[in-house]
């Protein structure tokens, strides 16, 4: 496509508006990150495969109803399941144009992701104190292994949530804003949908003889 020059001669270089029109589709940032969260769930599927293979070789070390504390899991998953809510909140409002209750809702989700994360953190400090480390056996080292990259996402969505509250306050609800936080809604229920299976399938079914 060409533009007409201002001695009327037709130029060959397309217009910012052919290229952003042609060459960047709306729902293409979508696309990518759902090919993104597709390859995420790859590699979680390949942690619990192997949690799968090695959660029950103790090498005589501690096994998972020895080291496991049910009631502070319980409490931190209650953290995370309330900010996929707060979460869900703050897109509601997004969607009414209410920015005070955009940004409300993410402190809050961010809140929780913190208390979330501060739970975790003080979990691994814990079994690290009293010897059960992930060099102690291919369980715990599986056991790390799966909770930690969670913990590390978990993290990074964080860090993504409160750099998201800095832009919306700068920048306001913009289309940009808007596509921003329909990504980051979708990666955080994503890790609390992750997060479901590891409650259940290392916790839970960890403390059964």
């Amino acid at each position: 496509m060409s533009e007409i020059t201002a001695n009327g001669a037709a130029s060959a270089e397309p217009s910012a508006h052919y290229w952003s029109r042609d060459y960047h589709p709306e729902n293409s940032t979508l696309l990518g990150f759902w090919i993104y969260l597709m390859s995420d769930c790859l590699l979680f599927a390949g942690l619990f495969a192997a949690y799968a293979v090695l959660g029950r070789n103790y090498a005589g070390g501690p096994t998972g109803a020895e080291v496991f504390e049910l009631g502070t899991i319980a409490l931190n998953t209650t953290f995370l399941l309330l900010s996929s809510i707060t979460y869900g909140f703050a897109m509601i409002a997004a969607q009414r144009r209410k920015m005070n209750g955009v940004i409300g809702w993410l402190v809050v989700t961010g809140l929780f992701g913190c208390a979330f994360l501060f739970l975790e953190i003080e979990e691994f400090m814990h079994l690290i104190h009293i010897g059960a480390g992930p060099q102690r056996s291919a369980f715990l080292s599986s056991f790390f292994a799966l909770v930690g990259t969670h913990g590390l996402h978990v993290t990074f969505g964080t860090i993504w949530l409160i750099t998201l509250i800095f832009q919306l306050k700068k920048h306001g609800l913009t289309v940009e804003n808007r596509r921003r936080l329909m990504c980051l809604s979708m990666f955080w229920h994503f890790l609390d949908v992750i997060w479901i299976g590891v409650f259940t399938f290392v916790y839970l079914m960890g403390v059964l003889p």
